[in-house]
């Protein structure tokens, strides 16, 4: 059976993709840019073809051959029509699935609170709801599998969850951290997503089913049992009521590294009681000989995952790192624009080796070398602009592959033992990248360091000189204390 899976780069996706080839399937990615799979361990297993949902044309001849097609992408409220633009997505896939003749579209949505109107429901849990029926136009069956919250290393669930518990010994939370729900395991997630291609072409799969853990929890109760499994003191914990969703994901965005933007659908989703009102799945995709995954089990096997340096995906994998029609920093001429550019070298009396590893361990918990309090700024100012800020930190404290989030860059390009090439996510007037390269020079080595940027009309200049007398500091800073820490080593 051939499987074509959407959102490949992201948390799920990724995750997917290796289950997928364990059970026997010939799997092929549609991705945006190919480039970004790379370094992933399961590359050379797949067939990736280039493609965007969000532009119909680039979907033809992606299905050729697909029995199966799993569609894991949403904007995650971007844009002031993400609705729309998620819809109309849906729509095309779906249209193009039936013209290839795809037997069944497997698409991952929200668990909708009963009883409630959609018209109340969160912008997000509605545009899910809508992407599940746009898919449905074009006449392929469509087995929608419907979670609340998703327990796994690495999810922004989760994310929220654990940052929230270990940095608030005490908290004034919002109401809805009384609002009941029904957790899941993302094990079992992707145990029902690929169950889900083997299910009978029979009009009762062509339908939506609920999904969720053995156990229904308040938010209050999942952060006092990851305390307990995390070794902390339980929590003190006051709900008051004027928190709204708005404010609550800035509360959100200030105590997590989950950027705001994104904390807004998570949180507004918890407005609601998301507990599952069937198991019909199990017919068919019964639950294994030990069960589901139960809440602690679920927390304890992130939380060994995370301290043993085994997170394969995090939820800051699906940040685009921006258009592929962005020009590169390589580009002849730079495309005809302008870009300014602050260059530093410095020999460093260290193997080319060791030196490369203090480099590819920069940002996250090992710093950016120079300044740590502009850094810290330069963060807090990112985030109260709606940007990502500094916190979301790395998937792995030593080991990088390109389309990693790396603070408020994103690893564009990487030639193990030579380059690093960084693409600014923080919000600018331009484009902004950060590369840095390794090059043997005699006994040591020789580190340059280029930061690049291509301004955006007038506010992009303007930016450009109002922080370049900070450069000498900052980046001067970073190659000099970055050179001593590999000198050191």
């Amino acid at each position: 059976m051939r499987c074509l899976v959407t959102g490949a780069t992201g948390y799920l996706g990724g995750r997917l993709v290796p289950e997928l080839l364990a059970s026997g399937m010939q799997v092929r990615c549609l991705v945006r840019d190919p480039a970004r799979l790379r370094d992933h361990p399961w590359r050379g297993a797949v067939e990736v073809v280039a493609g965007d949902v969000t532009r119909p044309p680039t979907l033809d001849g992606a299905f050729d051959g697909v029995d199966v097609a799993y569609y894991l992408v949403h904007s995650l409220g971007k844009g002031a029509d993400f609705e729309a633009v998620d819809r109309d997505a849906a729509r095309a896939f779906g249209r193009a699935a039936a013209r290839a003749g795809v037997r069944r579209i497997v698409y991952l949505g929200g668990l909708v609170p009963r009883g409630v109107p959609e018209r109340e429901l969160s912008p997000h849990l509605r545009s899910r709801a809508a992407t599940g029926r746009a898919l449905r136009e074009g006449g392929v069956a469509v087995t929608e599998l419907r979670a609340a919250v998703v327990i796994g290393s690495g999810s922004a669930s989760f994310e929220m969850l654990r940052y929230l518990t270990e940095r608030l010994p005490a908290m004034v939370t919002p109401r809805w951290v009384d609002t009941r729900i029904q957790p899941i395991a993302v094990r079992d997630v992707l145990r029902l997503l690929v169950g889900a291609a083997g299910l009978p072409d029979i009009p009762e799969t062509d339908r939506v089913f609920d999904i969720g853990g053995p156990e229904v929890l308040t938010y209050r109760e999942m952060m006092q049992r990851y305390a307990r499994l995390a070794g902390l003191h339980r929590r003190l914990i006051l709900p008051v009521p004027v928190l709204t969703p708005g404010l609550s994901s800035h509360w959100v965005g200030l105590v997590t590294p989950v950027p705001s933007g994104l904390a807004r659908p998570l949180v507004e989703s918890l407005r609601h009681e998301v507990v599952c009102s069937e198991r019909d799945l199990t017919r068919w995709i019964p639950d294994p000989p030990g069960g589901a995954v139960g809440f602690d089990s679920a927390v304890a096997l992130a939380l060994r995952r995370v301290r043993d340096d085994e997170v394969t995906t995090r939820w800051s994998s699906a940040t685009p790192p921006g258009a592929p029609s962005d020009p590169l920093p390589t580009d002849p001429d730079w495309a005809g624009g302008s870009l300014y550019q602050d260059v530093r070298e410095r020999r460093v009396a260290a193997p080319p080796d060791a030196l490369w590893r203090v480099v590819e361990g920069i940002g996250g918990t090992n710093g950016w070398y120079s300044f740590p309090l502009a850094w810290t700024v330069r963060g807090l100012l990112d985030r109260m602009a709606g940007g990502v800020g500094l916190r979301r930190g790395r998937r792995s404290p030593g080991r990088l592959r390109v389309g990693d989030s790396l603070d408020f860059w994103r690893v564009e390009e990487i030639e193990p033992g030579h380059l690093l090439r960084l693409r600014a996510e923080m919000r600018l007037p331009g484009l902004a990248w950060l590369e840095l390269t390794v090059t043997p020079d005699g006994t040591g080595a020789l580190y340059r360091q280029r930061a690049l940027f291509h301004p955006h009309g007038l506010a992009g200049h303007a930016y450009w000189w109002s922080v370049a007398p900070f450069h000498a500091v900052v980046f001067g800073g970073m190659a000099r204390n970055l050179a001593a820490r590999a000198e050191n080593r």
